[in-house]
C-alpha cells in the first residue's frame, strides 16, 4: 500500500495548475494526506523598473501572489486536508519546488505542464521536467486538456472555491 501523507501541488495560476490542483485535492482525499499548495516567485535582478524601487515592485508581486495563493484554498480544503499556502520568493520555480518537497517531507509531487515543444521548449525550458528529474519524491504531471481521471465534481468544486 502507498503511504502518502503530504501531497505538494505547485501553481503558476494557470490553467495547465488549475488542473493540477484538481488531481492534488483528490489524491491528498485518497490518501487522507495534508495538501501543500506552492507558487514560486521567481525574481530578476535588476536597478529599478520605469523608476519604481526594485523592493518596494517585489513587494507589490509578492503580496499579489500570495493574495491570489490564499484565493486558491477554500474553507473545506483547510479543513478536510489541512491545506497549507506556500509562498516562496528567489531562485528558481523547479529548485523553490524540490528545495521545499525536501523539507516537508513531500511524497507526491502535481504539477500542471503546458506541453511545450521544439524552440519554446528550448528557449522556456520546463519546470516540470526539471522537477522530474532532481525531484526527492515521485512527480504526477498532469496536461490539460488531455485524458482526465478526476470526475467533474472536483472541477465544480475548484470553481466554487475561486469565487
Amino acid at each position: 500500500m502507498l503511504d502518502i501523507k503530504n501531497v505538494l501541488v505547485a501553481t503558476d495560476f494557470s490553467e495547465w495548475s488549475d488542473a493540477a490542483i484538481i488531481y492534488a485535492r483528490a489524491l491528498a482525499g485518497t490518501f487522507g494526506a495534508r495538501l501543500h499548495i506552492l507558487h514560486a516567485v521567481e525574481f530578476v535582478a535588476t536597478a529599478d523598473v520605469m523608476g519604481v524601487a526594485v523592493p518596494d515592485l517585489y513587494k507589490g508581486v509578492e503580496s499579489a501572489a500570495r493574495q491570489q495563493l490564499e484565493g486558491l484554498i477554500s474553507e473545506t480544503d483547510r479543513e478536510i486536508f489541512g491545506a497549507r499556502p506556500v509562498l516562496v520568493t528567489g531562485g528558481t520555480p523547479a529548485q523553490a519546488i524540490i528545495d521545499y518537497a525536501k523539507k516537508a517531507e513531500i511524497d507526491l509531487i502535481v504539477l500542471g505542464t503546458h506541453g511545450r515543444r521544439g524552440l519554446s521548449h528550448m528557449v522556456m525550458g520546463s519546470v516540470a521536467e526539471r522537477v522530474v528529474r532532481l525531484a526527492p519524491c515521485p512527480v504526477l504531471t498532469v496536461r490539460q486538456p488531455e485524458r482526465e481521471f478526476v470526475v467533474p465534481r472536483a472541477k465544480d468544486e475548484l470553481a466554487a472555491a475561486r469565487r
